[in-house]
């Protein structure tokens, strides 16, 4: 391979597959070292996220994150989204990496 492949994370590849979690339980880990889950909500081009139904990893760093129920991600303080594997179709998404590198290229 001759170079590295770079692809943003606001692509519209994956605000598609985002948008198809919606109603899925996600795992969002911040860059401020917060990990959150929830029900997506929402997801806009930005990968700014809604989530419900929320609650925190470690409630002993963060005891007021106990209360909050529901909130509002920026994406840009996202580090890592953890998904379920069985709820993402990996072919799609290698086809739609495979045409977008195409395209770009």
């Amino acid at each position: 391979m001759k170079g590295k492949i770079k692809m943003a994370l606001n692509s519209p590849i994956f605000v598609s597959m985002f948008s198809q979690l919606i109603g899925q339980e996600i795992t969002v880990e911040l860059k401020n070292d917060l990990t959150i889950r929830g029900i997506l909500q929402g997801v806009d081009q930005y990968l700014n996220l809604k989530l419900t139904n929320t609650s925190t990893l470690d409630t002993s760093r963060y005891p007021h994150m106990e209360y909050v129920k529901s909130c509002f991600v920026r994406g840009s303080v996202v580090r890592y989204i953890h998904l379920d594997p069985k709820t993402v179709d990996l072919a799609k998404m290698e086809d739609a990496t495979r045409r977008a590198t195409r395209i770009s290229a």
